[in-house]
């Protein structure tokens, strides 16, 4: 009977340790998960790896996480929170480049510069070599 409790007291230090036990997760699940899916359902998929789309979601996921924490005198961040996000990551953002964001092409102001100074330097040169070239002035 003494080795039982033992047991059960050295689960308890490990749920302890973790900073919570299986009803922070269970309550994050059906808090935070839960408003955090139909918010993303909501937004187009297309638009998931959009930053600029989804920054207040994420914020708002973080927060309940951290809340949902603070009121069941749970640590913060935690085992679980850790878990919770490479799952959610893993579900809604496992498309995504690193960076976060989806890449395209700079505005037509910004690239059109690096287009056009090439081209024009390479007209430049061109046209100096074949003005020089015709001037034979000078050569022995």
């Amino acid at each position: 009977m003494k080795s039982a409790s033992w047991v059960s007291a050295v689960l308890l230090d490990c749920v302890w340790a973790l900073g919570c036990g299986p009803h922070y997760e269970y309550a994050i699940e059906e808090f935070c998960l839960a408003k955090f899916r139909l918010d993303m359902q909501e937004l187009d998929q297309g638009h998931w790896c959009s930053w600029e789309d989804t920054v207040e979601l994420y914020g708002e996921l973080t927060n309940c996480t951290y809340l949902v924490a603070l009121k069941m005198d749970c640590f913060w961040p935690n085992l679980l929170v850790d878990d919770f996000f490479i799952r959610v990551h893993k579900t809604y953002f496992h498309n995504c480049s690193l960076s976060g964001r989806l890449l395209r092409d700079p505005p037509n102001r910004i690239l059109g510069p690096f287009i056009a100074m090439p081209i024009l330097v390479t007209l430049l040169v061109t046209a100096l070599v074949v003005w020089r070239s015709k001037r034979s002035e000078g050569i022995v």
